[in-house]
């Protein structure tokens, strides 16, 4: 067949996903600086590129220590970590994930790669956390994972949801993503339930570039973890049993080790993340306690014990019943107008996304957790988290605010409420 014109390689777009401030009026912050360069300029003279090297071991124990686990794993992303996660807990063909439907994909594709069916959940409509109630609605006798997913730096009801998955024995994989820093009643996010993972994409809390982890206090976790796609780093230097010695070094020849390069960078990104959390807090908490006297607007739920942290966005709840009907699109406008960065959510509920609504032949020929008998998912399947979602409004995250920044955007938050009321 002869390639026609239209089927020609495009010249690709691009991109760039890093940190940067999104309210720059307000906001002098910078992602990186002197010392992320230096630290990479120093490593690259040592030619220390690739493997288990002494900075990619320095960050594991410093971020098992920090979080307080047994184990830490660096990978090449986040999906990669959940990835590992499920493979550790032993997810595959013909098992069910439970996971909220509103979330980033990433958050289960690591579970559809290994074979397993998606079974979303709705969320709670005032926090945006998965809910407990209706993830033990789904337990089947085929559901081997539960993801608890703490949004925007937000943490679910962690107690509710380790009551489900002690009576049920359904493990948990915490995807804390967003949520860098993050605790719950003193336990840090990651540490709670059976496996923990944290992104270090290039816009995150702690930046690698290109980064994540995978931390656990279960061996077999970490060693199945290890088996899958740490190639080369396992002889003698990360399994802990004999279990699978006979596979080193190669594991299953997968490779998903974290540049070196990027480890240097987050190891300095780790160091500045309680200053980060402290002043996107004080923003949004100042935000936050403003809202009262403003009509139409109200800040998402926040559980007893949760300390939130990484803030990887600044939710609030939207009530156009409150202003007349004004729909939420024309109130983003009417910020926008003023100079306030504003917008909807910029997350897809999952069922939604074309892939898991209709399906999809993942391995071919008629193969693959998304065809033969799935059935797919429709609109109004998840009537409150729906509804929840168009109620959902963004404000920017200020990480280095100038002062008064909280101030200014209560002012238009107000300004404009009150002129559409008038």
């Amino acid at each position: 067949m002869t390639p026609t014109k239209d089927s020609e390689p495009k010249e690709a777009p691009v991109f760039t996903q890093t940190g940067k401030a999104s309210y720059p009026e307000m906001d002098q912050w910078r992602q990186v600086g002197e010392e992320e360069a230096k630290v990479a300029y120093e490593m690259t003279l040592r030619n220390e590129l690739s493997g288990g090297t002494p900075t990619v071991r320095e960050f594991e124990k410093t971020w098992r220590e920090w979080v307080g686990t047994r184990y830490a794993i660096s990978v090449i992303n986040g999906t990669a970590a959940l990835y590992s996660a499920f493979f550790g807990l032993g997810v595959g063909p013909g098992d069910e994930v439970i996971c909220p439907t509103y979330t980033w994909i990433c958050s289960f594709s690591g579970a559809l790669m290994l074979g397993a069916r998606p079974v979303f959940c709705e969320s709670d409509p005032e926090s945006m956390m998965l809910d407990p109630d209706d993830v033990r609605r789904r337990i089947t006798d085929k559901t081997r994972a539960i993801i608890a997913v703490h949004l925007w730096g937000n943490v679910c009801d962690m107690d509710s949801l380790m009551k489900v998955s002690e009576e049920t024995g359904v493990p948990v994989v915490e995807d804390c993503s967003h949520a860098h820093g993050a605790s719950y009643k003193g336990r840090p996010v990651g540490t709670i339930g059976h496996v923990g993972c944290w992104s270090l994409q290039g816009s995150k809390p702690v930046s690698a570039g290109e980064g994540g982890v995978i931390a656990t206090n279960d061996t077999e976790v970490f060693e199945r973890a290890c088996l899958l796609g740490q190639v080369n780093r396992m002889g003698g230097v990360d399994l802990v049993t004999e279990r699978y010695a006979k596979f080193q070094p190669l594991g299953t020849g997968m490779k998903l080790r974290a540049h070196p390069l990027g480890i240097g960078i987050a190891q300095v990104q780790l160091k500045k993340l309680h200053k980060l959390n402290a002043n996107r807090s004080a923003v949004i908490e100042e935000v936050e306690a403003g809202l009262g006297d403003i009509p139409g607007v109200e800040p998402v739920k926040v559980y007893e014990g949760v300390k939130r942290g990484g803030f990887y966005g600044f939710p609030f709840l939207y009530a156009p019943e409150e202003l007349g009907g004004l729909s939420i699109e024309e109130f983003i406008n009417e910020l926008k107008a003023e100079g306030l960065p504003a917008g909807s959510s910029p997350y897809p509920m999952l069922h939604r996304v074309p892939l898991f609504a209709e399906g999809f032949d993942l391995f071919t020929r008629n193969r693959g957790p998304l065809c033969g008998d799935y059935k797919g998912y429709k609109e109004g399947d998840f009537p409150v988290t729906e509804e929840m979602t168009r109620r959902l409004l963004f404000l920017p995250v200020l990480s280095d605010p100038l002062p008064g920044a909280a101030a200014k955007v209560l002012e238009v938050l107000r300004k404009v409420a009150g002129r559409v009321q008038s």
